[in-house]
Formats: structure tokens, sequence, C-alpha cells
């Protein structure tokens, strides 16, 4: 099989997508900051590296030399590299970090491109999913065959809801607004079948449950066995609420941007895999 570099491959997507490569038989690249924190297990069970991977590249990849020559010899790359609670300017790690690997397949000739963006990210407002649509227009544009995968959301996002529902009462703004996320390992197998066909194109993925936002709160109240208290917020305290939490901190406004958007919009995509929500909350709650 293929060889591939994965950038990102520490965060909770990034593991599932080493480990599935690696038992489809690929020789794995793998781009860490850390080794020891790679070889260790990840968040929400997902997989550590360790026995996993078949080359560690351990470095910056904000740093030129380091991505320079990344992607030398490999076949594929894969990316889920990207910004989520991390302090980081999302411009310089989604857009620029993921150019600089971009340039190093280029320059090495890999074959496929293959990056995990987010459903609808071109029409929220946050600098997050900017840069995101940012780099997705230069990798389309780009002379590799490139696959653009995005997902709704992980579940590893969802579960901020069960957290709320154990403190006694859930938040939420449009009740009836619906998502369907998607685990790490299903969304691994999705990524790794559209990396393997090679067919450049993008391609919109969620999970086989889709639920609504009051669904979603009445799912964690059952995992932490509570009686649900919902609370409805209206939208228009959002604008001065963010405004307010920018002026302390810029980044936190932003994911904050970025996480509520998402809880306004209907955020379902094409269903696949086989691991469920309610599952999920059981386990971990």
């Amino acid at each position: 099989m293929g060889s591939a570099l994965v950038a990102g491959a520490t965060g909770y997507l990034g593991r599932y997508i080493v480990s599935e490569l690696h038992d489809r038989g690929h020789s794995v690249r793998a781009a860490v900051r850390d080794r020891a924190r790679a070889r260790r297990e990840g968040p929400w069970d997902s997989p550590s590296l360790d026995g996993l991977v078949d080359e560690w590249v351990v470095g910056d990849v904000t740093d030129p030399a380091f991505t320079r020559d990344l992607a030398a010899d490999v076949e594929h790359a894969v990316s889920a590299l990207g910004v989520t609670h991390q302090k980081a300017d999302p411009w310089r790690i989604d857009n620029l970090a993921n150019l600089a690997i971009l340039k190093s397949a280029l320059r090495h000739e890999a074959s496929s491109f293959t990056y995990i963006n987010v459903l609808g990210g071109e029409h929220c407002p946050a600098q997050l999913t900017r840069a995101k649509s940012a780099f997705v227009q230069t990798l389309t544009d780009a002379a590799i065959s490139s696959q653009v995968i995005n997902p709704s959301a992980y579940f590893s996002d969802m579960m901020e809801v069960p957290a709320m529902a154990r403190r006694g009462v859930v938040t939420i703004f449009r009740p009836e607004v619906r998502i369907n996320p998607i685990h790490g390992a299903d969304l691994a197998a999705y990524v790794v079948d559209r990396m393997e066909e090679g067919r450049p194109g993008a391609w919109d993925v969620g999970g086989p449950d889709v639920l609504t936002w009051r669904e979603l709160a009445h799912l964690a109240f059952d995992a932490v066995g509570k009686r649900p208290r919902i609370l409805t917020v209206p939208t228009w305290v959002l604008p001065p609420t963010l405004r307010l939490m920018a002026l302390f901190s810029p980044r936190l406004a932003d994911t904050a941007r970025f996480t509520t958007w998402n809880m306004l919009h209907d955020c379902v995509a094409p269903t696949t895999g086989t691991h469920h929500l309610a599952d999920f909350y059981a386990r971990f709650m």
C-alpha cells in the first residue's frame, strides 16, 4: 500500500486516521510536536499512536525548515491540522501551516492531498473558518488531486452538552436546529476511503443520527441521569456577549462565534458510520 503523511496526528481525529491507515497496510509518517504525548492515549478514547507509526517527524508546522521536506517520498498527504482549543492563531495554523505542507507535497510530487475542513465553513464568520476556507480555495486550485472532507461535527465537540447537563441546565439557542456529529473512527474510515479512491472533489459527511439540539440535550440528561432542564436563550444576546468577550480574549470570542454559529444553523450532512452519540455519552458520563 502507499505511504501517507499525517499532519495533526495527535488530535482526536488525527489519531483515528493514523490507526485506519495502519490497519489498511499503509506506511504512516506522523508529524507531531510531542512524540511522548502521541504515544499516550488521546482524548475520549482516541488511540495511542504507539506501534501505528512507521516514521516520526517531530517539529513545529509553523517552521518553514520543518515543513519544507515533510512530504518527501510519500504518496499521500493527509491533514487534520487545525486550531481547536489552543491559543494559536487560526490563520497561522489552519491556513499558513497547511499551505506549507501543501507546498511540500507539490515540491515532492505527492499524488494526493486530503484535507479535513468543516461543514458550511465558508458561511461562518469566525476567523477559524475563514482560515480554513482560504486554504481550501488554494488547495482546490493546486496541481494535485485534492479531497476536501467537510464533517458536520465530531462526537468530541458534543461533550460540553452532558457537562452542562451534569451541572443541571443545558443552554441552547434554537431547539429545532439539527446536527449529526460523527465519531472519529467512522470519519477516519471515510477519509481514508476518499484518499484511496484518489478522485478529486469535496464531500460533506456526518454521523448516523440526525438530532435537534433539544433531542441532543435530552440524550445528555439521560446519560447523566438527571431530569431535563433546558434553557432557551434568545439569539439577540449573542452579539453584545461576543463583543464583550473579545475585549478580554479575542481567541476565546472567535471560538465562541464558531460554536454558536453551529448552534444557530442546521449542520446536517449525508450519514455514515455505526457509532451512536447516545452510546458515546453513556461511555463517558
